[in-house]
């Protein structure tokens, strides 16, 4: 009894020394962790990404898409098996703290000098039992319950890169698709302005080299038309990889039917910890390494272990008991380490600057996830900004066009004006294509820096 309480007492003294303490989520962050952005977001407590991505992704292509990614991606279904393993860990780390049982049948048959047959037998059941006084196994559940939540943190990580990176994929086919509908336009009417070049030519009204432009002109486009059918090639089969499907033709809608949220809110920085998968996973990741250190604490103590035997046997010494009789032992040991102390100290060194890199390693992923929300707001705000004044410049280039072919039927101007103005009219309405689809990437990428997708 005066050693129990010998023992009980140590355990208290050694939980000061830290094998016991728990680990203290954060709950502090950076105030201004997004930056300055008053003047871009919604001012309340809501998040942006606690919407289900059905509501932000309301594209039923692109949902079915979404449907079949978190069904088929390979990378996912390796992420659920990692949460099966680590679940399975957390399990034997929960079941070291019962006692071990074996069962162990010996028998034996003797004799000598032609003597008469001896037939011994023993059955015991022997237990172990080490009792957790200095947190040892305390210690490794709690860091295998932390892996477990980690492991569950990367799924969710990969769930929600997985359904922005088939979003921006589609997206980028819309874009494309639109590109390419332009571009096509334009291939027509060039065509047309070819023909028409040719006559005046011929008539005297132009020269060979404004011939020669215009020519010059029609063929890039055509190289134009032939690079984004590749793009578009590349891009389906980019989002079949995805969907972990062989290369097909995708079926999708148009760009200018697309409906995406345009208020936001940001929410407070604090919900960042509980929100982004991937800053969750660092902080678990900083929880095991702490729960590594006390464990490593541990090991310059004692280890307490009981145990004991059972069963039955006909054998007691020189004497032959048959039938067989009940056995019972019972003992207790404690094991102090001596000659690795050394050993323990450089662990426990070890484990500390363990400790300190996970503890670096979450605030960085901390501030990127904030640079990423502060960069998705600022890119959107950009692209919206800029969408006025393409439509202005696009406007004004139509106009421009329309001019000089009516200056040009009354001859105060060449028909290389009218090629200049048409061609900057189509650098225009691919740029503002181009800049819608930045605009839709601002909302998916701020969606999935809020944590988005996680349901």
């Amino acid at each position: 009894m005066k050693r129990i309480i010998i023992l009980s007492v140590a355990a208290l003294i050694m939980s000061g020394c830290g094998i016991h303490t728990k680990y203290k989520s954060v709950t502090e962050v950076p105030k201004e962790l997004y930056g300055n952005t008053d003047s871009i977001v919604v001012a309340d407590t809501t998040n942006f990404g606690n919407l289900s991505w059905r509501d932000v992704f309301t594209d039923p292509y692109l949902q079915a898409l979404i449907d079949t990614g978190l069904q088929r991606n390979t990378d996912l279904q390796t992420a659920h098996l990692r949460v099966k393993e680590a679940e399975a860990a957390l399990l034997s780390a929960k079941l070291s703290f019962l006692p071990s049982l074996s069962f162990a049948p010996e028998g034996s048959i003797s004799s000598f000098n032609h003597s008469n047959t001896t037939k011994t037998y023993t059955l015991p059941v022997s237990a172990s039992w080490e009792i957790d006084v200095f947190g040892r196994l305390a210690n490794a559940k709690r860091s295998s319950k932390a892996a477990y939540l980690q492991s569950k943190e990367y799924m969710l990580a990969v769930q929600t890169q997985l359904i922005s990176g088939i979003a921006n994929t589609y997206y980028t086919l819309l874009m494309l698709d639109a590109q390419l509908e332009i571009t096509e336009a334009t291939e027509v009417n060039w065509k047309e302005s070819v023909r028409t070049t040719r006559a005046m030519k011929a008539a005297g009204m132009v020269t060979e080299a404004a011939l020669a432009q215009t020519e010059a002109t029609y063929y890039s486009i055509h190289t134009t038309l032939l690079d984004l059918k590749e793009q578009i090639n590349q891009t389906e089969n980019c989002l079949s990889l995805l969907l972990a499907d062989v290369p097909h033709c995708v079926q999708r809608g148009r760009l200018d039917n697309q409906q995406l949220p345009r208020q936001f809110s940001v929410g407070i920085p604090v919900q960042m910890l509980t929100n982004r998968p991937d800053v969750k996973s660092a902080e678990l990741s900083l929880a095991q390494a702490f729960y590594t250190t006390n464990a490593a604490r541990s090991a310059f103590y004692p280890a307490l272990t009981l145990g004991g035997t059972l069963g039955w046997t006909n054998s007691a010494g020189s004497m032959i008991v048959n039938p067989g009789k009940l056995i019972m032992t019972a003992f207790a040991s404690l094991t102090q380490p001596l000659f690795n102390r050394g050993k323990n100290i450089a662990q426990l060194k070890i484990a500390k600057a363990q400790q300190e890199e996970a503890k670096l390693a979450f605030l960085q992923t901390l501030l990127n996830a904030g640079s990423e929300v502060n960069n998705a707001l600022t890119q959107y705000q950009t692209a919206c900004s800029k969408s006025e004044y393409f439509a202005k410049q696009i406007a004004s280039l139509e106009t421009a066009t329309h001019s000089t072919k009516l200056l040009m039927k009354h001859g105060t101007t060449t028909y290389l004006e009218v090629l200049t103005a048409q061609q900057s009219l189509l650098s225009a309405q691919l740029s503002q294509v181009a800049n819608r689809f930045a605009e839709i990437q601002g909302v998916i990428n701020l969606y999935q820096a809020l944590g988005g997708g996680r349901k």
